[in-house]
């Protein structure tokens, strides 16, 4: 970087004219605010100049943005500039912010039967000891909306879900009165602040219903199977069973079953079969029996 020297003005006191002292060099730079700012040495003013020539967003522009819950990252971005120079105006109005959110905390709920004597952060405080959460992890903050009332806004993390409720916060001389805008805030200012939040409530489709009810009746016709391993064991001994059932039992000796009618031997003409004589004269039968 090269130093200059100041030679003096130009004829229309429009521009200061510079000369470089090693080479004789002349410049010329005219003379604005940003050079009168840069001479008085009033840093808040240069940066401001900065952003007006540089910025699509003014000064005051940055400030309404950032009151009306933007964040610095957010406004730097949509504006194209460094975080560095939007911090110098918003840190002013983030205060702000965070003043109007610890006076939220100590408003008073709006309820049917009107407003409650405790404050929002004593009812909060409660609902979130009765759900199984704790306060000093959540985060407080406050814009102003479109209408120019103060949001108060709670945000906590339960589990893999970020959860943030809103309330509308009139100021007043006893506090302020506390509205909420949403089920999740109206939900913890609810004096049944002991029961679970609406915001965890499954919703299923026709679809899912019927996906459900195929998979169910495929489970019930599936063949069950143990997966652990049947140790050797001995087997069970056999148990009869005797059921007793009155039964008509016919029983006949060998003697009556020889007396029973027999059909009488044909010969291979289909005629009966006659006798031979050692069966006439010694009585016995041609089969043998006597």
């Amino acid at each position: 970087m090269r130093e200059l020297r100041v030679v003096g003005l130009e004829p229309d006191a429009k521009h200061v004219v510079l000369a470089d002292p090693t080479t004789g060099d002349k410049f010329r730079i005219p003379v604005d605010d940003t050079l009168r700012a840069a001479a008085r040495g009033d840093l808040a003013r240069l940066g401001q100049i900065q952003i007006e020539t540089t910025s699509q967003l003014r000064p005051r522009e940055i400030q309404a943005r950032i009151r009306g819950g933007a964040s610095v990252e957010q406004v730097a971005e949509e504006a194209g500039i460094p975080v560095a120079k939007v911090e110098r105006f918003a840190y002013p109005v983030l205060l702000e912010r965070s003043r109007a959110a610890d006076m939220a905390k100590m408003g008073h709920p709006v309820r049917p039967d009107g407003p409650t004597v405790e404050t929002l952060l004593e009812i909060v405080t409660q609902a979130f000891r009765a759900r199984g959460h704790s306060l000093d992890e959540a985060e407080w903050d406050a814009w102003r909306d479109d209408e120019g009332f103060w949001v108060a806004q709670l945000r906590w993390d339960a589990g893999r879900s970020t959860n943030r409720a809103h309330w509308r916060y009139q100021p007043d001389a006893h506090g302020g009165t506390i509205t909420a805008l949403d089920d999740i805030a109206a939900d913890l200012v609810d004096p049944d602040c002991g029961r679970p939040l609406r915001y965890l409530t499954p919703v299923y489709s026709a679809r899912d219903i019927d996906d459900y009810t195929e998979i169910e009746s495929t489970d019930r016709r599936a063949p069950i199977t143990l997966d652990t391993p049947v140790l050797d064991q001995p087997a069970p001994e056999p148990v009869t069973v005797v059921e007793e059932t009155a039964v008509a039992v016919t029983v006949r000796d060998d003697a009556e079953a020889s007396r029973a009618p027999q059909a009488p031997a044909k010969d291979k003409r289909g005629k009966p079969a006659l006798p031979s004589w050692d069966d006439v004269l010694l009585g016995v039968r041609s089969n043998g029996r006597i």
